[in-house]
């Protein structure tokens, strides 16, 4: 896997969501993700969606992934 792959995979499961995702070893990944369906949800109710997506590569072609999951608000706020 590379962090593309990863970025077209969660998008497919959270269409106009943004995705970035940077790896330096395409086996240990760290990915923000910036969707509505994140609001109302606690933190690993957020992972949990992103994880779906990814599906048994978890664990397997995806060794680690560290997630930051935001929603627009949140992203806005932060000023970037």
């Amino acid at each position: 896997m590379n962090p593309k792959q990863i970025e077209d995979l969660v998008r497919s499961a959270l269409p106009g969501a943004v995705v970035q995702v940077r790896s330096g070893d395409n086996v240990h990944f760290e990915a923000t993700v910036v969707a509505g369906e994140f609001a109302g949800l606690r933190p690993l109710q957020r992972h949990q969606l992103v994880y779906r997506s990814l599906g048994d590569r978890m664990g397997g072609e995806i060794h680690a992934l560290q997630l930051e999951t935001l929603t627009p608000d949140e992203f806005s706020a932060r000023g970037r």
